[in-house]
């Protein structure tokens, strides 16, 4: 963890060096518009994403005021080697990227690559997919050398500590990019924890990665600058323009582009699920704002920008439950522009059934504090494949508690490969558990089939099982399908099945019948039933759309697997020559003789290619077996 105060700190020596320097920054949030479907379409045109504008504030407080964020599914035809601000190329080009927008990332650093080599700015890459893969940031062909210059896997600190370092030894006129080289042969970076670097030849082509560690992290979330900043850098949506237009968008479009803000209020959850890579990223820390600094954020973002609608970017806002209580209760207490703050915003977050139980008491007081809806991991009721507190009881009593106290419950499910449809008589079945969930008040359902998630500890085992789907009937797996919507990791011997489970649960919870029965009055809720039918109703005709041919693929076969975890093509090493820290586990170097996946009843050779066509499996062996 930082020193209280550290990240303050530097900040502070920022300010005081940074009207030498005079640098011109772009933010760019990666998007791949192939993602848009239920459960995110819509949220993610009106919220701009925490991290960027985070990034944005930072740089701001830091004294560096000429930056831009901009977000790609605004500006679909953007371009880094069009861009120009305060009339010149940016000295810093910084892209945030999930997994799931890592291809488009890719293109953005390779277009950035092709400025000038006297003009290019220094590239920076972070965001989650830069945190757990930062070698894929990096090219390995050496007959095109694009790639970013340094990849982040840290917070704000790690990025300003990498400025600080690289202004302190930046000579006048020199180019931002040409003191970072020189500070990367100086060993200079080797001090600052959370960066993946490379090492060139001749020709400046990566040869090999460079880890400095894992990052340390800030404790107290009141030292983070203030989000209000980073709303002031927003460039303006546009479908046609590939470069930067002369001024950020002004606050009253601000509000009508971007009517949901995000909020960062915790970080951290008591629950190690073995699928999440949040408590590992947290390193088992919960970190929290002051009830006095959330307040002063809420108040800001609305009196300045009008914005009225929030959404808590906690991993569990109920995880310590005597600061959520300190945290509702200043909520309840505020006001703005002389009302109550709770009659001016609507706020949502993320909490667990277990503790909803165990705060239902306090329940009317959030209620007061604003919040409208809260969107609870219950992933499988009956708790037969995920255990967090949850059973059928304490689901039905946190679903009644919360719809009792004015607030929409919002449930998170989880399909798996022994989950079926439908089961007479038992609670096991997907329908079986949505209809639970909607009888018990749910106001709107996401439904996600179980996928490997980078930094999680069951990431290895579906690649080392063969789960991992590589392509189908000649369609290759593309980052963009790792979302959950796409059935890509099973044992099934019908995957499609499971792709149509899905389809089918979000048919039987959104659908007109269902939007009928919401527009009878039961409780406060009943208008928050009504949008999200009708939003679910809309987001769900393009996830079929997304979805049913890669069902049809399923169905035909000629599924090829693959059974080796996703790694760097360049060497990759942390400092002195140990083994990096941001490196998957190599593969063992005297494999099982059988891996964990069965072909009717027969166990599947490690390295065999198994290939399902139709009813019909096939199986390649390699020389030898």
């Amino acid at each position: 963890m930082l020193k209280p105060g550290e990240l303050t700190g530097i900040i502070q020596r920022l300010r005081r060096v940074a009207p030498q320097h005079d640098l011109a920054s772009v933010i760019v949030y990666a998007f791949d518009r192939r993602t848009r479907m239920l459960p995110f379409i819509y949220a993610d045109w009106a919220m701009v994403p925490a991290g960027v504008r985070a990034i944005g504030s930072a740089m701001v407080a830091s004294g560096f005021e000429k930056t831009r964020v901009v977000q790609q599914l605004w500006n679909p035809r953007f371009a880094p080697s069009a861009m120009r601000l305060d009339g010149r190329v940016p000295d810093l080009f910084m892209v945030s990227s999930l997994q799931l927008h890592s291809a488009c990332c890719r293109a953005l650093i390779q277009d950035a690559c092709r400025i000038d080599p006297a003009h290019r700015p220094l590239i920076i890459a972070g965001g989650p997919k830069t945190v757990y893969e930062p070698w894929d940031v990096f090219s390995a062909d050496p007959s095109d050398p694009w790639g970013a210059d340094v990849a982040v896997t840290g917070e704000e600190f790690v990025l300003l500590s990498l400025l600080e370092v690289v202004l302190s030894c930046r000579a006048l006129g020199e180019s931002l990019r040409s003191a970072f080289l020189r500070a990367c042969r100086s060993g200079l970076l080797d001090d600052i924890p959370g960066l993946v670097y490379p090492r060139t030849d001749a020709r400046g082509a990566p040869k090999e990665l460079i880890d400095t560690g894992i990052q340390r992290l800030l404790g107290d979330l009141d030292e983070l600058p203030h989000p209000v900043l980073g709303y002031r850098l927003l460039e303006a949506p546009s479908r046609f323009r590939a470069g930067l237009s002369d001024r950020a968008m002004g606050r009253r479009w601000v509000r009508l582009r971007t009517p949901i803000a995000s909020l960062v209020l915790t970080f951290g959850c008591k629950f190690a699920c073995p699928y999440c890579p949040l408590p590992a990223y947290n390193q088992r820390q919960f970190r929290v704002k002051s009830p006095e600094r959330i307040v002063d954020e809420f108040c800001r973002l609305r009196s300045e920008y009008g914005i009225k609608w929030f959404f808590g970017t906690d991993d569990n806002f109920f995880n310590d439950h005597r600061r959520a209580h300190g945290i509702v209760e200043a909520l309840a207490r505020a006001e703005v522009n002389g009302k109550p703050l709770y009659k001016q915003v609507e706020w949502g977050t993320e909490v667990t059934v277990h503790d909803t139980v165990a705060l239902k008491a306090e329940l009317p007081t959030v209620r007061r504090a604003g919040v409208r809806m809260l969107w609870l991991g219950v992933e499988d009721i009956t708790a037969s494949f995920v255990k967090k507190g949850q059973s059928l009881s304490k689901t039905q009593e946190a679903f009644e508690a919360l719809r009792a106290a004015g607030i929409a419950p919002m449930p998170m499910m989880m399909h798996h490969d022994g989950q079926p449809l439908y089961t007479p008589g038992s609670p096991y079945g997907l329908i079986n558990q949505v209809r639970m969930l909607r009888r018990w008040g749910a106001a709107g359902m996401q439904v996600l089939m179980m996928t490997p998630a980078t930094g999680s500890k069951l990431y290895e085992e579906p690649f080392n099982n063969g789960q991992v789907i590589e392509s189908v009937s000649g369609r290759r797996v593309e980052p963009y399908m790792m979302d959950g919507n796409y059935v890509v990791a099973t044992q099934a011997d019908e995957p499609w099945r499971k792709q149509c489970n899905i389809l089918a649960a979000y048919l039987y919870f959104f659908n007109p019948l269902a939007l009928l029965r919401a527009l009878l009055p039961r409780d406060r809720v009943f208008t928050c039933d009504i949008g999200m039918q009708l939003m679910g109703m809309g987001g769900l005709f393009h996830t079929i759309r997304r979805t049913v041919g890669w069902a049809w693929r399923l169905r035909r076969g000629d599924i090829k697997r693959r059974t080796s975890l996703p790694s760097s093509p360049l060497p990759f090493h942390g400092l002195a020559a140990e083994p990096a820290s941001h490196d998957l586990p190599a593969p063992k170097s005297s494999p099982p003789a059988f891996v964990s996946m069965s072909l009717r009843g027969e166990p599947v050779p490690a390295g065999a290619q198994v290939h399902q066509r139709g009813p019909e499996m096939l199986m390649t062996l390699p020389r030898g077996r």
